[in-house]
């Protein structure tokens, strides 16, 4: 058995959860609302405030859809309760980020700067050489994050470029000269 997909879901008070055909859930809490497909095949019932999860059989793709299934679910339930966040680092000489409404502009040595519009439902804040993306789909904000990196990733030398604030740099050593 899933060792998470077996774990029921606690609904915290001022969330609705309600499960249409098809497994087309919708989660509405104080922070917005969120609407996903989960795949069919799964059972989700709503017993006295938790959610459970159930599979129809031990076939491997079950098995896997299992877990998947309760974790979409869990990260809907905390969006709406809680939201998500990331945070990045912008490390270099001359490397900048700073907001303009809705766009958060990025100067990476580039010969322009580098401009981002907000997605619909985030908010990207800046503080210093720290961007932080808010917002209550886990998937979008990570997904933003991920844009915002690929804009200029670390480099392994100096550590130069911009990276996830938990994120660790394997660094290398570099070139020596000659003696």
């Amino acid at each position: 058995m899933s060792r998470i997909g077996r774990m029921p879901i606690a609904v915290p008070a001022g969330v609705t959860v309600d499960i249409a055909e098809n497994n087309k859930v919708t989660v509405k809490g104080p922070k917005g609302t969120l609407e996903r497909v989960l795949p069919a095949e799964m059972e989700i019932k709503q017993e006295d405030g938790h959610l459970v999860v159930t599979r129809p059989n031990d076939l491997k793709r079950m098995k896997s859809l299992h877990g998947l299934t309760r974790t979409l679910l869990n990260n809907m339930v905390v969006g709406v309760t809680d939201g998500f966040t990331k945070e990045l680092e912008v490390n270099g000489v001359g490397y900048r980020a700073s907001k303009q409404g809705k766009k958060l502009v990025l100067a990476l040595g580039y010969s322009h700067p580098v401009e981002l519009e907000d997605p619909e439902g985030l908010e990207s804040t800046v503080d210093g050489n720290k961007i932080t993306v808010k917002g209550i789909d886990k998937e979008k904000v990570g997904q933003y994050a991920a844009e915002i990196r690929a804009k200029r990733e670390p480099e392994p030398y100096k550590g130069k470029g911009i990276k996830y604030v938990d994120e660790v740099i394997r660094r290398k050593v570099g070139k020596t000269g000659k003696k």
